[in-house]
């Protein structure tokens, strides 16, 4: 009787409906690509209903959002006649309606990750159908992961169906061991696709204010078309605001408008979907929860902003930000096909023809850009500690993955060898993130568990307190007002009338599920006690000065928003920061201060107290930057975080050394006092390792001066008398002394014989040669030259030197290598130039016969 459904409809999936039968009779997984509008989503899990596979077994659909799973849920109930709840039924967060009878079961992600974690038979499951699997949620992913694996081992009758209108079906049949392919036909109605005719702002393919140009555009759909709009917004504040500006259109009474996003209530949702009354349209203005398996009733125009919104983790900073870019194309088409689900259509896109084909074709996976604490603890629940042992279409980052196990040892989630601990399955029995679930049970032991499940259910949601104070106590305060029946000062706070009834519902399922009383103890006062559970690595520490910065037990630096009264303690836990947008502005930099959106107050006995086995004490011999010199102190820390210190006067004198070397390399060479004579010595040694490599020259080149520092300057830095601890006391240091012992005697020698450091010229001057240069210089004045036939040779004679021939100024007159043939060329221009310049110096007619004199010539 179910099959005949697909006879009757004129959905286009249903041309495909046999093929999709016969496919999944003889194999064990399908890969169905269905466009938008051709009915995969309720048609689909129906037609299974009657096989003889299925047997008495339930048929699970995988749907990315509560919203899509209601009504599916719904629709396929409709299609049947009868209530949800019956033979369809759905599970989502906070919410199900199923029964004896029921068969299908439509649910989000986690739910199914829930089932396969409580029974990995998937016992009495004769199905799983992953519905929309082009979005790649990590539990998606994840969940496809573990059914392979069950199926592989467990269950070779189990039934996986993966389906989405956009998806790079190959790569996902070849993921699943071959699975044939079934492709349905296009659209239920045609779409016609308005783009704008230029780049709005002359600022690139998006504007950074996307609900300015989307209300334009609403206005115009609204004269142009009829019916009612659904426009796609990044988020809930855009959504906001263009609501405003639409409102202050006065678009007249006949015009309803209605927001829909994810953390709105069931309610809210399902009023934003249903028809239009009678005579009004609607301007339905959504995020993403409306792009995919969901029909709204009257729609039949489509406005896209261009722009997606989601969460990015940053592996090394260990934060979640949220990241506005621009779509994929399969999410554009996506958006494009709610326009023709129930008539031609018509829809208007906010960028360029042009701009629309340099869009990438699909979204990054979540799994490449997700925190995956969660999804560690979950693969060790399940026996599994290298990711690489299922199948993935993307093998999670093993630095993110060695990050989350790093986070699940603190937590006590795992054990050294990164197995599961008890403690590490109670928290995955908990459906919140491993930090709050490491929260609440450490916090029940401390009496504080009904304090710890109301805080897990706040940060569970969005702040409910639109307020700049960071402050949690406030949040709870308003919470603990709502829960005890005072719901008017809740409200009066400032708490957000959609989220607390959520949040109040939440807390009562975490209050069963850990076994609590009702209404238990709640002292905001313990907020910052509890915090510090979840978050141990960001528990912040002050920083000296009037600005509110805080050092985190983590590392990082972070502030809050100037003005806020959390900025007067000196300890907070910190449960919420991020970059800010002048921050996010200023590059990537890991070291940057972030900014704290929501903390609470913590207690040094406190911390000390619950953190014990965590603080350690330590003696730090560092180089300080700031004042240029060796910073000794005992510290008493919790990660980086300094609860206490003191200074050593007196450091161990090798932990000295080793930091004023570290400051050396910092500062360069350049601040060791070279003076002629050290630069002479290197300079010659330098030569005579280039020119004399078969020697055993030392190497003193900035790289090996600086590699060696703590061989060769070393044990001058710590004389017997003094450790020199400071940058302005290594002027004491005899540079040219320590180079020179370096070399042993005969070395030292032989140096002097290869590369003396001066050279006599006739005139009887001791004059130094400058190896800094190759061939090394000589420079006198050349009167003192006179005589001197052949160029002066180092190196036994192998290298002759530069000659700079001076003037009575110490002016060059000549530079050669070669004085006999500048005596007989060059030497009567130079003459000729000079002795109306210097007439009282001598300039000889025979400059080889002539005495050389260092003085002027006496009349």
């Amino acid at each position: 009787m179910i099959s005949q459904l697909a006879k009757t409809t004129s959905l286009p999936i249903g041309t495909v409906i046999p093929e999709i039968l016969d496919r999944l009779s003889a194999h064990a997984s399908l890969v169905l690509q269905a466009p938008p509008g051709a009915g995969k989503t309720t048609l689909v899990p129906l037609c299974l209903l009657d096989q003889a596979w299925r047997g008495d077994g339930r048929i699970i659909m995988l749907e990315p959002r509560r919203l899509a799973a209601r009504a599916a849920a719904r629709r396929m109930a409709e299609m049947l006649g009868e209530d949800v709840g019956e033979t369809v039924g759905y599970r989502v967060r906070l919410d199900h309606k199923v029964s004896a009878r029921t068969r299908i079961e439509v649910v989000t992600e986690g739910v199914l990750l829930r089932l396969l974690q409580d029974d990995p038979e998937l016992t009495g499951i004769a199905a799983v159908l992953f519905d929309e699997f082009h979005e790649r949620s990590l539990e998606a992913d994840f969940g496809l992961a573990l059914c392979l694996d069950v199926q592989q081992g467990l269950r070779e009758d189990l039934k996986l169906v993966v389906m989405s209108a956009t998806l790079d079906g190959e790569n996902v049949a070849r993921l699943m061991g071959g699975a044939p392919i079934v492709t349905s036909e296009g659209r239920a109605y045609p779409v016609e696709m308005r783009y704008l005719d230029q780049a709005p702002s002359g600022r690139g393919r998006f504007t950074p204010r996307v609900e300015n140009t989307v209300a334009e555009a609403v206005l115009r759909a609204l004269k142009e078309e009829q019916g009612s709009l659904l426009v796609f917004l990044p988020g809930a504040g855009e959504i906001e605001r263009c609501t405003t500006l639409l409102r202050q259109a006065k678009l007249g009474p006949e015009v309803m408008i209605t927001p829909l996003y994810g953390r709105m209530t069931a309610a809210d949702q399902d009023l934003a979907i249903r028809p239009a009354p009678e005579g009004m349209r609607k301007v339905v203005l959504a995020t993403a929860i409306a792009e995919t398996s969901l029909t709204i009733d009257g729609i039949r125009v489509v406005i896209d902003g261009g722009l997606d919104r989601s969460p990015r983790y940053d592996v090394g900073s260990g934060m979640t930000r949220l990241e506005t870019n621009p779509l994929s194309k399969a999410s554009a088409e996506q958006r494009a096909g709610r326009a023709g689900r129930l008539s031609p259509g018509v829809c208007y896109r906010m960028w360029t023809e042009a701009a629309g084909r340099g869009l990438a074709p699909f979204a990054p996976p979540e799994i490449t850009k997700a925190d995956l604490v969660p999804l560690v603890l979950e693969l060790a629940n399940w026996g599994i500690r290298d990711p690489g042992d299922l199948n993935w279409l993307d093998v999670p980052d093993p630095a993110a993955v060695a990050r989350a196990r790093d986070l699940l040892r603190e937590l006590e989630a795992l054990d050294d060898q990164d197995r599961i601990t008890d403690q590490g399955r109670q928290m995955a029995r908990l459906a919140m993130h491993p930090r709050l679930a490491h929260m609440v049970l450490k916090a029940k032991a401390r009496g504080l568990g009904e304090l710890a499940v109301r805080i897990a259910a706040l940060l569970a949601e969005r702040d409910i307190l639109r307020q700049k104070t960071a402050d949690l106590r406030l949040r709870l305060r308003a919470l603990n007002f709502y829960l005890t029946g005072d719901k008017a000062q809740a409200f009066q706070m400032g708490g957000d009338r959609g989220l607390l009834p959520q949040i109040k519902q939440q807390v009562t399922r975490w209050r069963r599920a850990l076994k609590l009383p009702a209404n238990g103890a709640c002292d905001p006062a313990q907020a910052g006690l509890c915090l510090a559970l979840a978050y141990p690595d960001r528990i912040g520490g002050r920083r000296p000065g009037d600005e509110p910065r805080y050092v985190l037990s983590g590392g990082r630096g972070a502030m809050l928003e100037g003005g806020d009264d959390l900025g007067n303690e000196k300890y907070l836990a910190v449960c919420d920061l991020a970059l800010s947008g002048q921050m996010k502005s200023q590059g990537s930099r890991g070291d940057r201060d972030v900014r704290i959106y929501m903390a609470a107050p913590l207690a040094l006995a406190d911390l000390e107290e619950v953190f014990t086995d965590h603080i350690h004490g330590v003696e730090e011999v560092v180089w300080d930057d700031r004042t240029s010199s060796v910073l000794a102190r005992r510290q008493v820390r919790l990660g980086r975080l300094i609860l206490r210190e003191e200074k050593i006067r007196d450091p161990d004198r090798t932990q000295a050394v080793a930091a004023l070397c570290q400051g050396i390399r910092k500062l360069g060479l350049q601040c060791l006092p070279w003076d002629k004579a050290s630069l002479a010595f290197r300079g010659q040694v330098t030569f005579c390792r280039r020119h004399d490599p078969a020697g055993d020259w030392p190497d003193f080149s900035d790289e090996s001066l600086l590699a060696t520092l703590e061989d060769w300057l070393g044990p001058y830095l710590a004389a017997a008398d003094q450790t020199i601890l400071r940058r302005e006391q290594l002027s004491q240091l005899a540079l040219a002394d320590i180079l020179q012992a370096r070399l042993d005697w005969t070395t030292r020698q032989r140096l002097d014989e290869m590369v003396p450091s001066h050279f006599t010229v006739p005139s009887g001057s001791r004059i130094r040669l400058d190896y800094s240069n190759d061939p090394p210089i000589l420079a006198a004045r050349l009167q003192e030259m006179f005589g001197l036939l052949t160029t002066p040779a180092v190196m036994e004679g192998r290298v002759r030197l530069l000659v700079h021939l001076l003037s009575p100024a110490g002016r060059p007159l000549q530079v050669t290598q070669d004085l006999e043939n500048f005596w007989v060329t060059s030497y009567a221009a130079v003459k000729k130039d000079m002795k109306g310049r210097y007439p009282k110096h001598d300039w000889p007619d025979d400059p080889l016969n002539a005495t050389a004199t260092r003085y002027r010539t006496r009349k």
